[in-house]
């Protein structure tokens, strides 16, 4: 119901009930004047004299002066509750919807990566194969009469398998970082920001870890890695950043035992409304708070951006 239709609807209720209490009130003031229910009364109680009966009334309005004060009371606090209650639906409407818009995203994301590695697997890997099958089985076919020498289709075989391997290795790097379970997470770190520093070599990148990091177990060391990868995205290929440093700090006082990681360069900002397939910002924002962390972001249009996520040490690995 709309709000203007429950106040129109709360207010006739209100206007009826005041209504019910005025008829009652004359009604039985009408009948006490007819019936003569004061003196009625007195007479019945004026042997009780000591006992003040005739004062009752007086403390019974005072009484009922307090209940309606106590219910206009209770009243006031009910709609402040229910205001309170109304905006609270509101606020988890709206978190229910980004919930479900992210829940789309992340699907369409799984959809196309699936489609790009369907695609490369047809492309790239279904000729290779082919091309080294053609050439082993001229090899291996003696009544051949091919121009082509052994040595010439064994390195061609070669050349072949290593662009496989090569697409394989992205692949499965893509999908997993690998050096995660062989390296652990600071060398993975240190591996995936030295590719970044080959990609883009006029970009200076800066990676600096405070503290023990590589006993932090498998959802923090994917949180970590995967926030780095997507932040070197974002400034390299998004902002056009010259400079990007990237600081991760373990605290480890009684008081403060988290993880910090900070994220910061000099390109021309994020657009923090861009929606594109991907992890993204609010991906980002999402995996960060789905571990108890908190993640914050600052935005500097022509000057830079940074991001600092905070993450729990207990209960996240």
């Amino acid at each position: 119901m709309p709000a203007d239709g429950f106040s129109s609807l709360t207010r006739a209720s209100a206007q009826r009930d005041i209504a019910i209490v005025t008829v009652t009130t004359l009604a039985v003031w009408a009948l006490s004047a007819y019936f003569q229910w004061s003196e009625f009364f007195y007479a019945l109680t004026r042997h009780w004299e000591s006992l003040q009966l005739d004062e009752l009334p007086i403390a019974l309005l005072a009484l009922t002066a307090g209940l309606t004060w106590l219910a206009r009371r209770r009243y006031g606090q009910t709609q402040v509750q229910l205001r309170a209650r109304a905006a609270a639906e509101l606020r988890l409407s709206a978190a229910l919807a980004a919930n479900r818009e992210f829940a789309h995203r992340h699907l369409q994301t799984q959809e196309n990566e699936r489609r790009h590695l369907a695609r490369e697997l047809h492309d790239e890997l279904g000729q290779y194969l082919n091309a080294i099958k053609l050439d082993a089985v001229s090899m291996q076919s003696s009544a051949t009469q091919s121009i082509v020498t052994p040595q010439a289709a064994a390195a061609r075989i070669i050349r072949a398998t290593d662009h496989v391997h090569g697409v394989v290795s992205d692949m499965i790097r893509r999908l997993r970082p690998v050096g995660l379970d062989e390296l652990g997470l600071v060398a993975a770190l240190e591996n995936c920001v030295d590719q970044w520093r080959q990609r883009v070599p006029a970009t200076d990148f800066n990676f600096t870890v405070h503290g023990r990091c590589d006993d932090l177990g498998e959802t923090l060391n994917l949180t970590l890695y995967r926030l780095i990868q997507e932040g070197l995205t974002n400034s390299c290929k998004h902002a056009q950043a010259k400079h990007v440093d990237i600081a991760l700090r373990r605290n480890e006082t009684p008081n403060d035992d988290r993880l910090v990681l900070r994220v910061t360069d000099d390109g021309r900002g994020a657009d923090t409304e861009r929606t594109a397939a991907g992890f993204g910002l609010r991906g980002m924002r999402e995996r960060v708070e789905m571990i108890g962390g908190e993640f914050r972001m600052e935005n500097r249009p022509a000057r830079g951006f940074s991001f600092e996520a905070r993450l729990p040490l207990q209960g996240a690995a």
